[in-house]
């Protein structure tokens, strides 16, 4: 279970706090149990600021407060701060990521069970497609009804997320893929062969929905495998 650490504080420093934390992150590195900050300030009174600190658990983030080189932050922080800083822990019980959850609905609903009307909730109007077995850039959303349609009418498969990453409106999916070639595709009629390939989607999200991908995938290697090359 993740943990997460709240400190709320108060300083007109924030450059030199800045600039401890710097130092900090470069002498503990190797050490450091920290996986994601976030530094806040306070609309409302600009001395006011929060940290949002995350740890894999509440066990590492006891061993990151016992480094040397912590208790030596925190006591330079303090003497940067108007009075002393409050701690707030929190095991973390719920966590999502909005744009991963429309991604993964994506995957598990439109591709896997081709549910095309959630083609219209999930992708932009003008979505823009970059995919390296087309020509150009395609853009709308008819593209992904598209090549999901000629997808799942060319094979039968199964399509695994194996790492996901998420970053502002960017997410990242690394996947796998396994499946009988049943009906033409790319002018190949069926061959009952079996295919595996391996690939990954970015796709950028902009108010609430999936505005543009860029797919990367073996395309060479399932062709050999089908027997086109």
């Amino acid at each position: 279970m993740s943990f997460v650490q709240i400190i709320d504080y108060k300083t007109s420093r924030q450059d030199d706090l800045n600039q401890l934390l710097d130092r900090y992150v470069s002498q503990s590195q190797g050490r450091r149990t920290v996986t994601h900050s976030i530094v806040g300030k306070d609309r409302e009174n600009e001395n006011h600021y929060v940290d949002v600190v995350e740890f894999p658990s509440y066990e590492e983030a006891m061993k990151n407060s016992h480094l040397p080189e912590t208790d030596t932050m925190f006591q330079e922080m303090v003497a940067l701060c108007e009075g002393m800083p409050t701690f707030t822990n929190l095991d973390v019980v719920r966590d999502e990521h909005i744009n991963k959850h429309m991604v993964n609905r994506m995957f598990d609903e439109c591709v896997m069970k081709g549910n095309l009307d959630l083609v219209e909730e999930v992708f932009a109007p003008q979505y823009i497609d970059h995919d390296p077995m087309k020509d150009g850039t395609a853009t709308g959303r008819d593209v992904m009804r598209e090549d999901i349609t000629a997808w799942r009418g060319a094979f039968d498969f199964e399509f695994t997320t194996e790492a996901q990453l998420a970053e502002g409106d960017y997410v990242t999916t690394v996947w796998s893929w396994a499946g009988t070639h049943k009906g033409e595709f790319q002018g190949i009629a069926p061959t009952g062969r079996k295919c595996t390939m391996t690939g990954s989607t970015t796709f950028r999200c902009e108010d609430g929905m999936i505005a543009e991908g860029w797919w990367h995938m073996d395309a060479m290697g399932l062709m050999r495998q089908l027997g086109a090359m």
